[in-house]
């Protein structure tokens, strides 16, 4: 009788789960008739070995993770990447982003692309996520500037990319992963952005170690299942201001004692990211009405 083995779900594709086993052979596996669990790309899977590569999945190794847009998991770390211009960094898709990645406890890195262009007036707000201490790196798929950076941060790793369509994310998926070929499309000259080529999340091998997906372009994110109390505990930059809050369930809103709005108004967290993260408290309160 053909023994289980272990391996990792890379892709999904016409009915097949396509499993990396641990030496490194890749079996196309179709689900046990009794698996009843969606089966998701980063998956860690039992399977049985057939002849000619192909394979039974039996069942799925518990998940660390697990993120619905995209369908992956046992995710490590996130690569929001962004771009100097064309098209100008979305800083409300970033917190919304950064809020997913800290809810899910995956470690978010800021990729700054396009770095062979001028900088845009909406990149420069960026700044304050570099100096807040968020991980960041500027980049140029064009020039290599800063790849080798992001190849150091995956290595033996499960990361995924994400953000706006036309940022690179596509150029930068084939220039990590040694030139594989990738649908990409150039971004609309009418509209300042790109249309979204990936249909399926794939996870591909790094040549120095650690896997990458591809993820779809996002432009609205829905907010997690939390409580607006708990939201600002997913801001780490919000952390130690909040202890000059008079009340410990602090929304820092209207509130007169409130340690993150003083930090506002004297610069040390900016404008924009307070301004988004109430935008963002208004969705979780919105929520919350209509769950109760």
């Amino acid at each position: 009788m053909p023994q289980f083995r272990q391996g990792m779900v890379i892709k999904n594709y016409s009915g097949f789960y396509y499993v990396k086993d641990q030496t490194g052979v890749i079996f196309a596996c179709k689900p046990r008739g009794k698996l009843k669990t969606l089966v998701l790309s980063g998956d860690q899977v039992n399977f049985t070995p057939l002849d000619g590569e192909q394979g039974i999945l039996e069942s799925i190794l518990p998940r660390k993770n697990e993120m619905t847009r995209p369908k992956i998991a046992n995710v490590d770390m996130v690569l929001i990447v962004l771009a100097h211009d064309k098209p100008a960094p979305n800083i409300l898709l970033l917190d919304r982003l950064l809020l997913l990645a800290y809810y899910n406890q995956i470690k978010p890195y800021i990729i700054l692309n396009k770095a062979d262009l001028p900088k845009s007036e909406k990149a420069a707000c960026l700044e304050y996520y570099k100096h807040a201490g968020f991980p960041f790196i500027i980049t140029s798929v064009k020039t290599g500037c800063g790849i080798d950076l992001i190849t150091d941060a995956i290595k033996d790793r499960i990361a995924v990319l994400a953000g706006p369509s036309g940022a690179g994310k596509s150029s930068m998926l084939a220039n990590l992963t040694g030139g594989k070929e990738i649908k990409t499309q150039e971004v609309s000259k009418k509209i300042g952005r790109g249309k979204h080529t990936t249909r399926h999340v794939e996870l591909y091998p790094l040549p120095s170690g650690g896997l990458i997906a591809d993820t779809p372009g996002f432009s609205v994110l829905d907010v997690p299942p939390i409580k607006s109390q708990e939201l600002s505990l997913y801001y780490p930059d919000f952390i130690n201001k909040r202890e000059f809050c008079q009340f410990s369930d602090c929304l820092h809103k209207k509130e007169t004692v409130c340690g993150v709005k003083q930090a506002v108004e004297e610069g040390e967290i900016a404008a924009s990211r307070y301004e988004n993260y109430l935008t963002i408290l208004e969705e979780v309160i919105e929520n919350e009405r209509c769950y109760n």
